[in-house]
């Protein structure tokens, strides 16, 4: 007999799933499969009234992961909202939040920028370079997680949310201010699988109320994207996708092939250089 759950949380191969009645079960899955996600439905067979076995996923809504040239890391699954948590220090990656917006583009996702940790004098700066994305259409969400993070709550009502960034920019202290006594509950949990660190090690979903649910992921310190294809690549960039299908050439690498409407975009001014260099790269990443 099977019955559909929800996986609350991940651990390699070990997950966590809530039933739609509440009851919570530690899993499995046969033959170490590892193809499935935070935030996936499925289909259980209970053990016993604390153990099942995940027998497969159910249709999803969305799939939130990213791949190197070696390996390829699930991230959530059925989220429509995905904020990713900056913060001026410790030093933000730039090129992680490029990567993360182009990874949500690419798996129909919305992305919001959060800007962490407001009352450092540091702040400023990165301030003025996040401006640039509030140009391509991303909303910027400033928060200092002690005390602002109930400003989030209006972007996630009704949603399944999930906040991704480094290690260090503030997500679970952001999740623990927005679930406040809920947390020792979820906690109670996650106890038996994980060691308590105070690192986030594990994906895990959050009940926020009857409609809203929130992912905590663990630190990110890079976002490889092999999972795309070169030739979609335009279509992810909110400033550059406008040029799609204008190029001479259908499988063009906005390289060396004449009559690139990309570079010729970029000579004349209409977009910016250092979004054409962040296209070039990763398309070369993918060619490779």
């Amino acid at each position: 007999m099977t019955d559909t759950a929800q996986i609350t949380a991940s651990y390699g191969r070990r997950y966590i799933v809530r039933t739609p009645d509440g009851a919570t079960f530690e899993a499995t899955t046969r033959k170490k499969r590892v193809d499935f996600a935070c935030g996936d439905q499925v289909r259980i067979s209970p053990i016993n009234g604390e153990q099942a076995v995940i027998e497969d996923f159910l249709p999803r809504q969305s799939l939130l992961y990213r791949q190197d040239a070696w390996k390829t890391k699930l991230i959530a699954a059925n989220v429509d909202r995905l904020f990713v948590v900056t913060a001026a220090v410790p030093a933000p990656s730039e090129a992680l939040l490029q990567r993360a917006l182009i990874a949500a583009e690419a798996a129909g996702i919305e992305a919001v920028i959060v800007l962490n940790k407001t009352d450092l004098p540091e702040t400023a700066a990165w301030r003025d370079k996040l401006a640039f994305y509030q140009t391509l259409g991303y909303q910027i969400a400033e928060v200092s997680a002690l005390a602002g993070a109930d400003a989030l709550r209006p972007l996630l009502q009704g949603h399944t949310n999930i906040f991704l960034g480094q290690s260090g920019m503030g997500k679970s202290t952001l999740t623990n201010a927005l679930l406040g006594s809920q947390t020792a509950r979820v906690g109670e949990i996650s106890t038996a699988l994980d060691s308590g660190k105070h690192t986030t090690t594990h994906a895990q979903l959050y009940d926020l109320n009857e409609e809203t649910r929130l992912i905590d992921s663990p630190g990110l310190q890079e976002f490889g994207l092999h999972h795309l294809e070169a030739a979609d690549l335009l279509h992810y960039f909110p400033d550059l996708r406008h040029l799609a299908g204008q190029c001479r050439f259908h499988n063009c690498t906005h390289r060396a092939e004449p009559d690139c409407a990309v570079k010729k975009a970029a000579e004349n001014g209409k977009v910016r250089t250092s979004r054409v260099a962040l296209l070039q790269k990763i398309t070369d990443e993918l060619l490779r």
